[in-house]
């Protein structure tokens, strides 16, 4: 059936030329994250990355991706969204890094129901800021408009990275010994994970808004919701070149006592000392808020520690002094021990 009425792709929902001038907003922050090896300006099909491989003997890619679950949430009700993308850059690099692999670059999809160049900007900023502390290069990316699929407002996002590593000089915790620390390095808050039972706490249980003003908290509790991931790449490489790493642990969803088993071996447990680290306060108020049992508080948030590295007894002072010194409060958080009887492998006293 004739008509006269034509319809455009805009008329469904999809703005190409939005699309397109977002495009060119973002060249200068991606370009801000530009490494030699980079071949390709954004744009292109694909992103090309020349590896330097007569750096390594036998070099190792490793890769890692993720996202920032529902801690995007929070963004859309303080309709923040300039850092959101540091979050997804840490949760990849973070991953790689345990390995003793440096993050090379790093790839973002962002999916939205109706595209604004001018908040897309804003999360392409803090992903731009994300891969300048990882010392990676953002080589290129998806803007997915997808009318019907997301609420007004919402987006979704994914990010994914690619580093190296000498063979030599791979990370797996293999190593590891009975007499061995545990050095746990410090998280900003919350990073990515545990935010759906945050929310029902804070907002739901405790009936707050995300201007509340609580005691010990130096922000108000949204902006303190909002406090980036801490990304520990270029510290950890700094300490590779001098002192041996026998296992990272980068703590996420499951805390502690799920992550830091992934790198021990089997004849081995972790004491983790409880005290021996200060607990932010937003963590207590977490707790007292929601009446959230202990253990519950290490399985689902990383409770002040966003990194644990396992060492050599020898270096463990050295070690402590270097962090100190790149600006990083590390702390002695436990030992390994030998094996008991039970199947848990990581033991809080």
């Amino acid at each position: 059936m004739a008509t006269d009425n034509k319809v455009t792709y805009k008329d469904a929902g999809v703005d190409i030329d939005a699309g397109n001038r977002f495009v060119q907003m973002i060249k200068p922050l991606v370009k801000a994250t530009s490494r030699p090896e980079v071949l390709t300006d954004i744009g292109g099909f694909g992103g090309l990355f020349s590896l330097h491989a007569d750096k390594y003997k036998k070099p190792i890619l490793v890769s890692s991706t993720d996202g920032v679950g529902t801690k995007l949430k929070l963004a859309f009700m303080m309709d923040r969204h300039d850092t959101v993308g540091i979050d997804l850059v840490a949760m990849c690099v973070n991953d790689v890094i345990v390995q003793g692999a440096e993050p090379l670059f790093f790839l973002d999809y962002l999916a939205t129901g109706k595209l604004s160049p001018e908040k897309a900007v804003q999360i392409v900023k803090g992903i731009s800021d994300g891969c300048i502390q990882a010392g990676c290069a953002l080589i290129g990316g998806e803007t997915a408009e997808m009318p019907g699929m997301y609420g007004e407002g919402e987006y979704d996002l994914a990010g994914f990275t690619v580093g190296v590593v000498d063979d030599s000089k791979i990370i797996d915790g293999s190593s590891i010994t009975v007499g061995d620390q545990v050095i746990g390095l410090a998280s900003t808050g919350l990073h990515s994970n545990g935010y759906s039972l945050a929310r029902k706490v804070f907002f739901e249980r405790m009936g707050l808004g995300i201007d509340a003003v609580l005691p010990g908290l130096e922000k108000p509790l949204g902006e303190e919701l909002m406090t980036p991931t801490r990304i520990y790449v270029k510290t950890i490489l700094n300490l590779l070149r001098d002192f041996q790493v026998k296992g990272m642990a980068h703590i996420t969803g499951g805390g502690i006592v799920e992550n830091l088993p992934r790198v021990l071996p089997k004849h081995c447990r972790a004491i983790i000392r409880k005290d021996s680290w200060p607990k932010l306060p937003i963590f207590e108020l977490l707790r007292q808020g929601g009446n959230i049992d202990e253990l519950e508080m290490y399985r689902t948030f990383n409770y002040g520690i966003g990194m644990t590295l396992v060492v050599p007894k020898k270096d463990t002072d050295d070690i402590l002094g270097r962090l100190g010194g790149l600006n990083e409060k590390a702390y002695l958080i436990g030992e390994i021990v030998k094996s008991g009887e039970s199947d848990e492998q990581v033991e809080l006293v």
